[in-house]
């Protein structure tokens, strides 16, 4: 119930957003371009979200016969967390990962990165999928990937209005008022991205610690969980992952980019030391 509230809250945000920004850039016209917009992508975060998700991290449908072991530790861990069997998507980078999205448990997908099947033996591959099944069960799957395409539209919206009004097509002065039109695109620049960060930390944080612990209770080992998450910070800081920034919180572990004071700035996650702490904490309770 809580979850649903939550992306309610935030499609109702990003409608908010659209018509302000429409009434600021066009007035009356402006507010009712800005409704349908806003109707259009609200229908889009709602059904096509998860699909905007795989696209944008390059995730590609991965059969059983390509990935046997895989399938079994999905199905394996399905059944015990009690939910449908998610689809499986393999990521084409190096670097270790994962995620999972979906409207809902019957509407759910997991991806993985080539890299964390390299890197981690089957008991940390189970850990890290019971994790991502966790939210499933924990029902945010739907909440983050809305969160996602509201993060980009909020972005894309600062940048039009900014490249708009710097050329003089602006409804609320245009090349006439070239200053104030200036001025109010910068801030749309600043604030645009601003907004749809802050969106993202007010609900990241909690969720990954309540997956963290229902994955443990998935599969009993929250030793793996924990070994997994440790060998994914080390081993992602040398192998890099391009990531927007929107996207960023559907992962398991904050993705490593290379920008470590940006990042440490405006993380989506928990310190991953907090989070084993927190594991072996379950382990020894």
């Amino acid at each position: 119930m809580w979850n649903n509230l939550k992306t309610t809250l935030l499609l109702a945000i990003l409608t908010g957003l659209f018509l302000a920004i429409g009434e600021l850039w066009g007035g009356e016209q402006g507010i009712v371009i800005a409704l349908v917009l806003a109707a259009v992508m609200n229908f889009i975060s709602y059904f096509f979200s998860d699909k905007i998700a795989l696209k944008t991290s390059h995730a590609q449908p991965i059969s059983r016969e390509e990935a046997p072991r895989l399938y079994q530790i999905v199905e394996r861990l399905a059944a015990k967390a009690n939910i449908p069997v998610p689809k499986i998507y393999l990521i084409p980078t190096d670097s270790p990962n994962a995620f999972a999205t979906g409207r809902n448990p019957r509407h759910a997908s997991v991806a993985v990165t080539r890299g964390i099947l390299d890197l981690c033996n089957d008991e940390e591959i189970e850990g890290v999928l019971a994790h991502e099944l966790g939210h499933v069960r924990n029902r945010d799957i739907l909440t983050s990937a809305v969160v996602a395409t509201v993060a980009g539209a909020i972005t894309m919206i600062g940048r039009m209005v900014f490249w708009a009004e710097m050329f003089g097509f602006g409804g609320g002065g245009g090349r006439r008022d070239g200053e104030g039109g200036a001025l109010s695109a910068l801030a749309m620049m600043i604030i645009a991205p601003l907004a749809a960060m802050l969106i993202q930390l007010a609900i990241s944080r909690s969720r990954e610690y309540e997956a963290d612990a229902t994955g443990a209770r998935i599969t009993g080992n929250p030793q793996a969980l924990a070994s997994a998450l440790e060998k994914i910070d080390q081993w992602s800081k040398r192998v890099p992952m391009k990531v927007s920034p929107s996207m960023a919180h559907l992962y398991i572990a904050q993705p490593f980019t290379g920008r470590q004071m940006f990042a440490r700035l405006f993380s989506t996650h928990p310190p991953i030391q907090k989070r084993i702490e927190r594991l072996l904490e379950m382990r020894y309770s």
